[in-house]
């Protein structure tokens, strides 16, 4: 039966962020122990430790059917709720890979209630927006709507995952649509970049594939795969409903019981999932061009670490020391500021110029992605890349307190300065949920960030990034390429 009462059992309240496991407190004590006693950066976590004591609970429940509902209550007058699911590009094969993105794209042409145009209308009169899109270990459908819709907007979302009808002449539109879109994909250099750098580092594995899939499997999926790959992901155990916004908890668990209370949770007797950790592989994937006169594209990437892992704040903090640059760009000059990879990277460019790079941290399951991205021309990629080499290298003996304590300071600004509208709270609930199985505290992230100083810093960058393998992709004139 669809509804909670015919499982047999209550839902299942759960505490979030009751206690820091015991592991974080040795951690934050012995940090606390060595570090010496100052006022100013107090006074500069002042804000943060404020943020950390106001941030609303996020209260959690787990339905009979292995199905999480979440929410956190904000002042807002508009809500967004949505459903994510452990399932993306990943959990395909060579056969069916594109699979995931095919059915995103399918789930807003009609339902057996409603057909697209009666969807699209009813998210237009009520003021609505619906939207969805699929990563690599995720996909997510969500709507913002006005606190009195809730129940409607969570009556469309399990309308469109559990009743859509799949029929033939939308899944035949769908292709050019899908294909079209890939062409888009393929024009925008740094998607096709980081693409081609995850089928370098992870080929053998479906952490590789492209989430958009081959063209030959886009044109050659058909209903029966949809259905196959909703009955094998689609299931309770691996999805949550997030919400966030003026919404009450307890009527939101009411309507997810109702709504999704059908959903089947995974039984011990089906085939169980394969998520074998892929093994990342140093190679190199080079698309030389004879043009003289455009950019080259490169990206770096070294072997990061998983979500739970516990030095993955450690790598988000390198990331934010190593910074970006972009040329023309910045109230303080390159070679005035207080990052020393820009300051090296600019001034050491002898007869090229650079015209930005970035790092970037990218984290899954299982492993990770970390590195650096960078746009220069022909003759300035030698230096260029040797000169980020170098910077990222050099970090595991000469990174200073200060430039930790400034990586932080700019860490904490990107995570909780993202938090400022409902839909991002909601986001971060759902991805923390399927990724951690709770939701993490602002009062614990500050102090699991605080206890990171310059040696655990250099511990990480000598032990993975130093005489470490490398992907590298790179795009465009690269003769000057080491």
């Amino acid at each position: 039966p669809r509804g909670g009462a015919g499982w047999g059992e209550p839902a299942r309240e759960l505490p979030v962020g009751a206690m820091l496991p015991r592991r974080i407190m040795h951690t934050v004590a012995t940090a606390a122990a060595r570090r010496p006693q100052q006022t100013a950066p107090a006074r500069r976590g002042l804000s943060s430790t404020l943020a950390a004591l106001q941030q609303s609970p996020t209260n959690v429940t787990t339905l009979p059917n292995g199905l999480r509902v979440a929410s956190q209550t904000t002042t807002d007058e508009t809500l967004t709720v949505g459903v994510w699911i452990d399932a993306g590009s990943r959990f395909e094969t060579k056969d069916n890979n594109g699979t995931a993105h095919f059915l995103e794209h399918m789930a807003f042409k009609g339902t057996k209630r409603r057909s697209r145009i009666q969807l699209e209308k009813e998210i237009e009169n009520m003021g609505g927006h619906l939207n969805a899109y699929t990563s690599r270990e995720q996909t997510v459908y969500y709507a913002k709507c006005f606190k009195d819709d809730l129940r409607q907007g969570v009556d469309i979302l399990a309308d469109i995952l559990q009743h859509s009808t799949l029929d033939q002449g939308s899944l035949d539109f769908e292709r050019s649509v899908i294909l079209r879109e890939m062409e888009e994909v393929e024009k925008t250099v740094e998607e096709v970049i980081f693409d081609r750098l995850h089928l370098t580092a992870f080929h053998d594995s479906p952490l590789g594939y492209t989430i958009l899939g081959p063209v030959e499997n886009i044109q050659s999926i058909t209903r029966e795969h949809l259905r196959e790959y909703i009955s094998q992901n689609y299931t309770g155990d691996r999805m949550v409903v997030a919400a966030a916004g003026p919404v009450d908890h307890a009527e939101l668990v009411r309507l997810a019981s109702d709504l999704f209370g059908g959903l089947p949770m995974r039984s011990a007797a089906s085939r169980p999932r394969q998520e074998a950790r892929p093994e990342f592989c140093g190679a190199e994937l080079l698309y030389k061009t004879d043009e003289t006169d455009g950019l080259a594209h490169f990206a770096v990437g070294y072997e990061g670490v998983s979500w739970t892992h516990p030095d993955s704040l450690i790598f988000m903090t390198i990331q934010s020391i190593i910074g970006n640059y972009k040329r023309g760009e910045g109230l303080v000059p390159a070679e005035l500021s207080s990052n020393r990879l820009t300051n090296n990277v600019v001034r050491t460019q002898t007869g090229g110029s650079i015209e930005s790079f970035a790092a970037f941290n990218t984290c899954y399951k299982d492993t990770g992605i970390f590195g650096f991205y960078a746009q220069c021309d022909e003759a300035g990629v030698a230096s260029c890349i040797d000169e980020l080499l170098y910077g990222v290298s050099s970090l595991a003996h000469s990174v200073t307190d200060e430039e930790v304590e400034r990586g932080k300071r700019a860490l904490k600004s990107v995570l909780f300065g993202s938090l400022d509208s409902t839909t991002a709270i909601a986001e971060d609930i759902g991805r923390q949920l399927l990724v951690y199985g709770r939701r993490i505290p602002i009062a614990e992230l500050l102090l699991r960030l605080d206890a990171i100083h310059a040696p655990e810093v250099r511990r990480v960058v000598r032990e993975r990034l130093c005489d470490a393998d490398i992907a590298v992709t790179a795009l465009g004139p690269l003769s000057g390429l080491p």
